[in-house]
């Protein structure tokens, strides 16, 4: 899926609905992303979200980890397929899979994850739940950049929400979807504009270091 034949070129992995590589093909759809997704790569042959990537004529690949012996195996199945592809900039957008130190050493500084959370808080699984039991008075997502440790790589932006009287899981989840969605298109779109690097560990925005997340506000603009 192209839009300029200088567009940035993107891998996205999924496993799931594929709700936000969904958004991803809207937003350079309408104009708004300046991306070329070029591949999209799935651990799961029934994830509703390839059909997302077919309809849009973007190349997928299924590279199931229950074909290989291990998880190292499995990395380098998906490694090949990302250097084919060209993708400068990997996108794990509901990828429910660890991936290994040697993996992501390769892609230090260019691959990047949507997490449900406001990290550094609740780190992995069940995320709306573990809000709903601290008593927390909001929530929210991130996007981070990936290393070895499970969502603990570098935080470069967040979106923000309340948490609701009566709120339980299922609201939370449904509230934060477009919000998640927003904050992905808007964070990729700075990748695009070469605004956000990494280095040795920490982020950069328009060159200088930042010291808290970028906060997406309602207004779309990263504050």
């Amino acid at each position: 899926m192209k839009r300029k034949q200088e567009s940035l070129k993107a891998a996205v992995l999924i496993s799931g609905t594929g709700s936000n590589l969904k958004a991803l093909i809207n937003a350079i759809t309408s104009g708004t992303l300046d991306l070329d997704i070029v591949q999209v790569v799935s651990n799961r042959a029934e994830a509703p979200g390839i059909q997302h990537a077919t309809t849009a004529a973007i190349p997928v690949s299924v590279i199931s980890h229950a074909d290989f012996p291990d998880r190292q195996a499995h990395d380098a199945a998906v490694a090949e397929i990302l250097k084919r592809s060209r993708a400068e900039l990997i996108i794990l957008a509901g990828y429910m899979r660890i991936l290994g130190e040697a993996f992501t050493g390769q892609y230090s500084g260019r691959m990047i994850n949507l997490h449900p959370s406001l990290l550094p808080l609740y780190k992995g699984l069940d995320t709306y739940d573990r809000v709903l039991a601290s008593g927390d008075s909001e929530t929210g997502a991130s996007i981070h950049f990936v290393t070895a440790g499970l969502d603990s790589g570098p935080v470069i932006s967040q979106v923000r929400m309340p948490v609701l009287p009566g709120d339980d899981a299922t609201a939370l989840k449904t509230r934060l979807g477009p919000l998640e969605h927003q904050l992905l298109t808007s964070t990729v779109q700075l990748f695009c504009q070469h605004e956000l690097a990494y280095r040795q560990g920490e982020v950069l925005f328009r060159g200088e270091v930042i010291r808290q997340p970028l906060q997406l506000k309602p207004d779309g603009n990263f504050h």
